[in-house]
């Protein structure tokens, strides 16, 4: 699909948009794990890869209200550790996903995410409260996240798993990924503007016409993060998680 103008856009995909990113912004806010309703609802208004494109510069929205409302409570420690392996993995992804096409591309996601629910599902049956610290585990954490994160903006599973296992409170876990994915997303924009070529100035032209919907998602999901025991989040985390992975790999 190629996005030459906005015109042909007809008033169901602006509609699959704008949920989509009423929902971004609810997960900005702090409500991890339903970043895969965001992906999934992109990829059927504008295809899989068009999406990426479409979604990136949005992301960066969310984010930069994430890292100034959340900033105090993110722990550079994590990010220190994981985002090198995560850098890895974007270019990894660049250039796995720069000649897929939107079917191989949706399959790869799919199987991605599945792998993803494997891994969530051992980590939440295992007793032992040891926070994993072998450079392994964030090496291979942080590199799926970086080539999820650049083929479909999925890396949220990933970080989730890891966050997780390091056992952050709900605020830090928040704060920290919040700073994670604001650098990360700034980084991957050269990427998909001068190597991808989906961001151009009419999928901008889309974005800014979007914005109204990340604002109101951010409104009602910090609310509804005030209002979320620390136990239940983690929980919470972990079960929209899995719904979002089998959503996207059926959808």
């Amino acid at each position: 699909m190629i996005l030459s103008t906005t015109i042909d856009i007809t008033s169901t995909t602006w509609a699959l948009a704008f949920t989509a990113v009423f929902v971004l912004g609810i997960s900005k806010a702090g409500i991890k794990g339903i970043a895969i309703i965001i992906v999934t609802l992109m990829a059927l208004a504008f295809g899989a890869k068009e999406s990426t494109g479409i979604l990136v510069p949005l992301l960066v929205v969310g984010d930069t209200f994430a890292v100034i409302y959340y900033n105090r409570h993110a722990q550079w420690k994590y990010i220190v550790a994981f985002l090198p392996w995560m850098i890895l993995g974007i270019f990894i992804g660049t250039a796995v996903g720069k000649d897929l096409s939107g079917t191989t591309f949706k399959i790869s996601m799919s199987a991605i995410i599945l792998a993803t629910v494997i891994m969530m599902y051992w980590w939440d049956r295992k007793k032992s409260k040891n926070v994993p610290t072998h450079w392994a585990f964030a090496g291979f954490i942080g590199t799926m996240a970086g080539i999820t994160t650049m083929i479909g903006n999925l890396a949220g599973a990933f970080s989730n798993i890891y966050f997780l296992a390091m056992r952050l409170p709900k605020n830090e876990f928040i704060g920290t990924a919040a700073w994670l994915f604001f650098i990360v997303n700034i980084f991957k924009l050269p990427f998909h503007i001068f190597i991808w070529k989906t961001i151009t100035p009419d999928t901008l032209l889309i974005n800014l016409k979007l914005v109204p919907g990340i604002i109101l998602g951010l409104i009602i999901g910090v609310r509804l993060v005030k209002i979320i025991k620390d136990q239940f989040y983690r929980k919470m985390i972990l079960i929209l998680t899995a719904i979002g992975a089998f959503l996207i790999l059926f959808r």
